[in-house]
């Protein structure tokens, strides 16, 4: 049974069919939200994670949203497109709208430091999210999974299965969620002599980019039957790859999201296994603390989020139809 490419598709196509988004200058702008539930001074809150172009984040932010409006506050969300360049001047456009609470997942983690200075001299509280910044310095509190913990999981099970693994690595090096994933993979299979990597390809985490870059393997005669992925996304461009040169039932695809996507792929034998995170929690995790860091309270500095394996063994323990 092929995948529907349309399927793969509809991370991407879901925002902008569903947000009324403007795209203006090469931004995607999400308009501040005005509700009658808007108090009289209310508090400006900014968003900008890596892209747009990615279910786990409209989850997230939905989590954010939904509190912000209870608390008659106002939401303003940019979507950077993987751009740093775009992420500085949208975090600078932001400062200048008067942005009490910055909530931010870094596009590299060491191309903010300046801006992030500046913010926190403006008294903006910083809440980073999902993937850690290189200087934490003036960031108030980080919420992200066990990234680390999540390559070990995937690393771990394909350890266990036996057999002898050629492993093509996707990977994303300037996102620090992405490196650490990729090292805890790396890391577990260290010493195991019937696992070798033949092979890394950058794809920032993206479909549209994994996709093609997994053909290119292919048709290059590339030698491999498993492929680790730092996201579901990656996984399933290049489940989209596979398929389309009937190759899917040969080759093993491990992934980080457990996304409902690839949870019925894991279902459907179509995919060997990936690692669970939960978008509404670090949402949940980051509104509490917006409202603590507004009210004065003291925050944890760092909240790690669990991660769980999903496989074929226990996917229907799980929500196929919906993220956790």
């Amino acid at each position: 049974m092929k995948i529907s490419y349309q399927s793969m598709y509809k991370l991407i196509m879901t925002l902008l069919a569903g947000t009324g988004a403007l795209i203006l200058a090469g931004y995607l702008v999400i308009q501040p939200d005005v509700s009658t539930n808007q108090k009289e001074k209310s508090h400006l809150i900014g968003a900008s994670y890596m892209t747009m172009n990615n279910e786990f984040y409209e989850i997230l932010n939905e989590q954010i949203s939904h509190r912000v409006e209870a608390e008659g506050d106002r939401l303003i969300l940019r979507d950077p497109a993987l751009s740093v360049r775009r992420q500085r001047e949208q975090i600078e456009m932001m400062l200048d709208e008067g942005i009490s609470v910055l909530v931010l997942t870094p596009v590299d983690a060491d191309g903010l430091s300046e801006v992030l200075q500046k913010a926190h001299a403006q008294g903006v509280r910083i809440i980073v999210v999902d993937s850690n910044v290189s200087d934490e310095s003036p960031v108030d509190c980080t919420i992200v999974s066990d990234n680390y913990k999540a390559g070990c999981l995937l690393g771990d099970y394909m350890v266990k299965s036996g057999k002898n693994r050629r492993v093509v690595i996707m990977t994303h090096e300037t996102a620090t969620s992405g490196r650490e994933r990729v090292q805890g993979f790396l890391d577990t299979i260290e010493g195991h002599n019937e696992i070798s990597v033949v092979r890394k390809v950058p794809c920032e985490g993206q479909l549209e980019i994994a996709m093609p870059k997994m053909e290119e393997i292919i048709d290059e005669g590339v030698e491999f039957d498993s492929v680790f992925c730092l996201n579901d996304p990656a996984s399933l461009g290049v489940a989209a790859a596979l398929d389309s040169k009937n190759l899917l039932d040969s080759v093993d695809i491990y992934g980080v999201d457990a996304s409902p996507d690839a949870k019925q792929l894991i279902y459907e034998g179509r995919m060997k296994a990936s690692v669970a995170q939960s978008p509404s929690l670090i949402g949940e995790e980051a509104a509490n603390a917006i409202y603590d860091l507004l009210d004065g309270k003291q925050v944890e500095s760092y909240i790690s989020v669990p991660v769980e394996l999903v496989t074929a063994e226990n996917v229907e323990q799980y929500n196929v139809d919906r993220w956790q």
